[in-house]
């Protein structure tokens, strides 16, 4: 008898049709027929060991608990230094950086372009004197940092590894992240510069450079959060993420780099979104795929180059400006996912994220989801408590056969670059987009307070405003430095910078210097545009 035919006549259902969020259906109940070929050591094994199913490490937070992240930035750096050091007092255990669209797109603060965004969705760094303001009083060769950079994520290290150096820390001892991850850029974000091949040069440079300069440093944060944030599913996020990641390695590889030189010290970055079962075989089933595709497509012989290290966001798309409060529970329940995957560090948003940067009172209690999840629940008591349930492991067989399927068709068509540039990757996000948004309009998918259990009067919340005075102070401080530093220094340092982009040259030690030399993100990035010139985006219909 099969789980449908044991059903009694009178059973009603609530809808025709269930299934995930990426559209995988739900039977009416998983059982032991569902696993009839699955073996254990295959398919699961041990934490610490291939194929990493269970997580990276033996002891998983047994040992120790993630990184707890909170992500932070706005206005200037002095405002953000304030943030990160009241986070650091309340139990925050690494810094997580965001800074604002000039800087991203490699564009000072006094640029026409830069007008009414500076340190709007991120604290404003145009020159190392910011950077040293924004890190003031915080060791770095004692606290974890990992900042979300892309574009211009080669000027933003050096400028970290600068205020280093004249701390005295030493670089070998330096642990963090720069996210450096531009391809999803193309794919889902837009705060690209360069062309696609001139960028993932940079990439490999900072690759190279990192492996001597910084070996503890993780030289990528390969982001399959942003992808979902555009709207693609679950099983895409997964597919489109590995297929980034695996365009790297290829690129590194022939840059000349051996596969276990600098495959260790590669991250990743995922969504931890609304479907709690499908999230947690998400991540199961993405650390498992990467282990088989490192060692089978690459022939990768050290274990760290095979474990799926991975920093958690909740789903800033998932939260809601109606009944703001509302947020509290979905991040929560999108945090607990991502602890029951395994992740390495976690960032929960905070309930007024839909309508502004967080007041200061809301990033503390996303701190305090966090650490109740840790303290409190019991789920970080026991390594991987979900595994063997069968719902979860058919769910995390079925996302990694899914997006093997997806890796493939990408092959097919010469790879991921070239889907990049043919539109494909993007266009498969927007019709997933579209049918979700569909279904939220139609009512088949409940948001609650938005299309079900609406309020007719919203309770108001206090939000956090950036002062436009901010924009105008920032200016001002970028001009005044432009004054007294040495000109010729900065004018020889820049040309270096081009000098090195029109050869082969790594372009991180000429960075570094002129970055020591106070040339400011736009200076250096309009050096690399001289030479590299600008992306112009692939239009999808």
């Amino acid at each position: 008898m099969t789980k449908e035919e044991s059903k009694p006549e009178s059973w009603t259902e609530r809808k025709e049709r269930f299934a995930t969020l990426s559209g995988i259906p739900w039977p009416v109940v998983y059982s032991a027929t569902d696993l009839a070929n699955w073996e254990y050591e295959t398919q699961l094994g041990y934490p610490g060991e291939y194929p990493f199913t269970r997580g990276v490490y033996p002891t998983m937070y047994r040992g120790r608990l993630w990184t707890m992240r909170q992500y932070a930035g706005y206005g200037t750096a002095v405002e953000s230094n304030r943030r990160f050091r009241y986070l650091l007092a309340r139990g925050q255990t690494g810094l997580s950086v965001a800074f604002d669209l000039p800087t991203q797109i490699g564009l000072d603060s006094d640029h026409p372009l830069a007008a009414g965004e500076v340190g709007k969705v991120g604290v404003a760094i145009d020159s190392l004197e910011d950077m040293e303001v924004l890190l003031a009083g915080i060791p770095l060769d004692r606290v974890s940092t990992s900042m979300t950079i892309n574009a211009t994520a080669a000027i933003l290290l050096a400028m970290y590894v600068a205020v280093a150096k004249r701390q005295g820390a030493d670089l070998k001892r330096l642990s963090g992240t720069v996210q450096n991850d531009i391809l999803k850029e193309y794919i889902a974000r837009g705060t690209y510069i360069f062309p696609v091949r001139p960028a993932m040069r940079i990439v490999t440079n900072i690759f190279a450079w990192c492996r001597t300069e910084l070996p503890n440093w993780n030289t990528i944060s390969i982001s399959g959060y942003h992808i979902r944030e555009a709207g693609s599913t679950a099983v895409q996020e997964v597919a489109f993420t590995l297929a980034d990641a695996i365009a790297y390695v290829e690129a590194a590889i022939e840059a000349g780099l051996a596969v276990d030189e600098f495959a260790p010290q590669l991250s990743f970055f995922f969504n931890a979104h609304n479907d709690l079962l499908e999230e947690i075989a998400k991540f199961r089933a993405a650390r498992r795929l990467w282990a088989r595709l490192m060692r089978e497509r690459f022939g990768a012989q050290n274990a760290d180059s095979m474990r799926l290290r991975f920093h958690a966001q909740t789903a800033g798309s998932a939260l809601t400006a109606q009944q703001p409060e509302n947020n509290i529970v979905r991040v929560a329940l999108q945090a607990l996912a991502a602890v029951l995957g395994g992740c390495q560090s976690l960032h929960c948003n905070a309930l007024d994220e839909a309508l502004a940067l967080p007041t200061e009172s809301a990033a503390l209690l996303a701190l305090r989801t966090q650490q109740i999840l840790a303290h409190e629940s019991g789920v970080a008591n026991t390594i991987d408590p979900v595994a063997g349930a069968y719902a979860i492991e058919k769910l995390t067989d079925e996302i990694e056969a899914q997006a093997r399927e997806y890796l493939a068709r990408i092959d097919a068509l010469g790879g991921m670059l070239r889907a990049i540039e043919t539109g494909y990757v993007q266009a498969e996000i927007q019709k997933a987009a579209y049918a979700y948004q569909q279904k939220i309009e139609s009512g088949e998918q409940i948001v609650v307070g938005v299309n079900q259990f609406r309020s007719e009067q919203e309770k108001p919340i206090e939000i956090l405003r950036v002062d436009p005075e901010i924009e105008r102070a920032q200016v001002e401080r970028l001009r005044a430095l432009r004054a007294r530093r040495n000109e010729a220094n900065v004018r020889a340092a820049l040309a270096e910078v081009e000098r090195c982009a029109a050869g082969t040259d790594n372009l991180m030690p000429a960075i570094l210097a002129a970055v020591e030399a106070y040339a400011t993100v736009g200076e250096i990035s309009d050096a690399l545009r001289r030479v590299f010139g600008e992306y112009q985006e692939t239009v999808v219909m």
